[in-house]
């Protein structure tokens, strides 16, 4: 399945290059030169997926970032991030403001292209193949937490949770096995794949949303985090019941 992406990018050469990889997957491309244009196409085409520049005039897109993550129609909008700072603390603020990926100028189109059909896949925006189809029928729960693949949608507490795509994806490896630790390095290598720009901080800037998320859906009760760190090797999914309280 084709999907709708939209290319937030102001350097003319830039876009056009990306709009042209892009169209040759057959998928179909709207170009913003700013910020400021970006949100507007963003609200009125409710595109798949965002390619988005971080420095761009009007509206940076750190801001266009917060932004669409306040807004529900936009907030499970998978958010690719293109960007030319080098730091660490500068990518990780982009991943804290719900981007699910980036990649650093300059980049080679094919490890673009190759990010982009990943993060489509993972956030259901192409078609599945007849086993994922099966496998994403199921419902995941752990503690009390349920992460529905089909639907896209996570509970917690009898509150739904908005979670970004790679939010999703991380409890969704977690809640596949409750109890069981995965290693920061087995969820990179699920989320990102072999990258040597992605580091363990990446995981660690998901964990923290996704906990705030939760004490917010469990309200004044203030069980038991469900969200656990094995501290020297990763994290879990728990029943909040059975385990002592941590994070």
């Amino acid at each position: 399945m084709c999907a709708h992406v939209l290319v937030a990018e102001d350097d003319a050469d830039q876009a056009e290059l990306v709009r042209r990889y892009l169209e040759h997957e057959d998928h179909t491309v709207t170009v913003a030169d700013d910020g400021r244009l970006a949100l507007d196409l963003l609200r009125r085409q409710l595109p798949d997926l965002l390619v988005l520049d971080v420095m761009m005039p009007w509206i940076d897109g750190l801001d266009v970032c917060r932004i669409i993550r306040a807004d529900p129609r936009l907030a499970h909008l998978p958010v690719l991030l293109l960007t030319a700072r080098s730091s660490e603390d500068d990518l990780l603020a982009g991943l804290d403001l719900g981007a699910d990926d980036y990649v650093t100028k300059p980049f080679s189109p094919r490890e673009l292209m190759a990010r982009i059909r990943s993060l489509l896949r993972r956030t259901g925006r192409t078609t599945p193949t007849a086993t994922e189809t099966a496998d994403h029928d199921t419902v995941r729960r752990a503690g009390p937490v349920s992460v529905d693949v089909a639907r896209h949608e996570v509970h917690a507490y009898g509150q739904h949770i908005t979670c970004t795509p790679g939010e999703f994806k991380l409890l969704e490896m977690l809640a596949e096995h409750p109890g069981h630790v995965l290693s920061r390095s087995q969820i990179l290598e699920r989320l990102h794949g072999s990258d040597p720009f992605i580091t363990p901080r990446t995981v660690d800037v998901h964990v923290m949303n996704l906990r705030r998320k939760l004490r917010l859906a469990a309200g004044d009760s203030r069980p038991p985090m469900p969200l656990v760190t094995v501290y020297g090797v990763g994290y879990k999914l728990v029943d909040g019941h059975q385990e002592p309280r941590r994070g």
